[in-house]
């Protein structure tokens, strides 16, 4: 019998079961609700974690032949989640891999990839996953829309060679569209969820989402989807909503009616922070355990600065709304993951996602302990991962991140990042600086 052909290599695979390596020294913030905990050592065995244990219990432990890796003085963290990415619109694999390369070299072990051409995201997927090239884990999308929406240009790039509105990844819904079925060809793409984005009733949303869910299957939706408002949104029982400024549409004084037909927002108004419409909605949020994927950096970022002064004061104002609503949203204790919705410049050294924690804390309130557990246990929840992922406890994914000065003194310490673990991988940041 010829011997089997294994493929491409895969040099950043997770190591094989049995093979353990022990972390230790490190003060750890496991991302649940315990303090954090100095002289701590992690062990790890293929890629998963077997034991979190103060070091002095290490010893007794430990097989025979097993590393020991040195992290004394050092921080640790679960590893970060970014819960709004876009990688494939349009495709561009060397940019894409570029990103992930950048994110995993961060501290970001996992991704949400919020709808994009899925025929590339899968194959993306599946090349972090097995390690053939160096990346976090993508949990992915499937898009939903009404009929109007798909002549967004954007439809067309994540469609090629394709029609767009009837293809599994990025489907035309009307209420003759036998649901089973199209819930079905969703799944059929291995998207983690199914994303519902603009122009539909509120009806046809909650219909979607009961029958996502009886096919085992999560919602994330835009967090009003006109017509749909933020309220009939949430009252259909998605897993998360996005863009925390689209929560505004909530006090419109008009019905909604369609993507491109928003209503003028009173941003006097609503940057009191105390809109007891927006309050009851949080309300319903927190009731409903609905996370917010807040995307509240990205008025600030340079993607939105526009050219001239009528854009950048349109990105100031709203960036003052996105502050403005996080920090309710916080106050009423409604779960915030950290979604960037966009990427800083290839030059730059360190992914978005160090942005948005930077604006959640310095913008929204939120204290550095807080804004790390929004991109930890809170993103994990945010992608229908928290089994595996956002804490470092025994049995969850090998997902960690190491730095040389504590993000919880100043989340700016994020940039001191030394090492990411992922799946039991090691990503030293030297090697990215490097070049390797």
């Amino acid at each position: 019998m010829p011997e089997q052909d294994h493929g491409a290599p895969t040099p950043y695979a997770p190591p094989a079961p049995g093979t353990v390596t022990a972390y230790r020294g490190a003060t750890l913030f496991d991302g649940t609700d315990r303090r954090p905990r100095p002289s701590m050592a992690i062990v790890v065995d293929g890629e998963r974690i077997r034991h979190v244990v103060p070091d002095a219990d290490l010893p007794a432990l430990l097989p025979d032949g097993a590393e020991t890796v040195d992290l004394a003085g050092r921080f640790v963290t679960p590893g970060l989640i970014d819960s709004h990415q876009h990688l494939a619109t349009p495709p561009d694999r060397p940019r894409a891999e570029a990103v992930l390369r950048r994110l995993v070299y961060g501290g970001v072990t996992a991704i949400r990839d919020m709808a994009d051409d899925v025929r590339q995201i899968g194959d993306l997927a599946r090349a972090t996953l097995v390690g053939e090239i160096p990346g976090p884990d993508i949990h992915y999308a499937a898009l939903m829309a009404g009929p109007g929406f798909f002549d967004d240009p954007r439809t067309h790039q994540v469609t090629r060679g394709a029609t767009p509105g009837q293809v599994p990844w990025m489907q035309a819904v009307t209420d003759t569209t036998d649901l089973p079925l199209a819930v079905a060809m969703a799944r059929g793409t291995h998207a983690a969820a199914i994303k519902v984005y603009a122009d539909l009733e509120a009806g046809l949303v909650a219909a979607i989402t009961a029958e996502a869910h009886r096919q085992g299957i999560a919602v994330w939706a835009h967090a009003a989807v006109f017509p749909a408002t933020p309220r009939q949104v949430v009252e259909a029982g998605v897993d998360a909503v996005s863009h925390v400024t689209l929560l505004a549409h909530e006090t419109a004084d008009r019905p909604l009616t369609t993507y491109r037909d928003k209503p003028p927002v009173d941003h006097a108004r609503l940057t009191a922070g105390d809109d007891p419409r927006i309050a009851e909605l949080f309300a319903l949020m927190l009731r409903n355990g609905t996370v917010l994927d807040a995307t509240a950096a990205l008025w600030a970022s340079g993607e939105m600065a526009g050219d001239g002064p009528e854009a950048a004061e349109r990105a100031r104002l709203t960036s003052d709304l996105a502050a403005a609503l996080t920090a309710q949203a916080h106050r009423a204790g409604v779960p915030i993951s950290t979604g960037t919705d966009y990427e800083t410049a290839p030059e730059d050294p360190f992914p978005a996602l160090y942005e948005e924690l930077a604006f959640l804390v310095d913008r929204c309130g939120l204290s550095a302990e807080a804004a790390l557990r929004s991109a930890t246990a809170v993103g994990a929840r945010s992608a229908g991962a928290a089994d595996l992922r956002g804490t470092v406890e025994p049995g969850r994914l090998a997902d960690f991140a190491v730095f040389d000065e504590d993000p919880l003194q100043s989340i700016a310490n994020l940039r001191t990042v030394h090492l990411t673990v992922k799946r039991g991988r090691r990503h030293a940041r030297a090697d990215f600086e490097a070049g390797r």
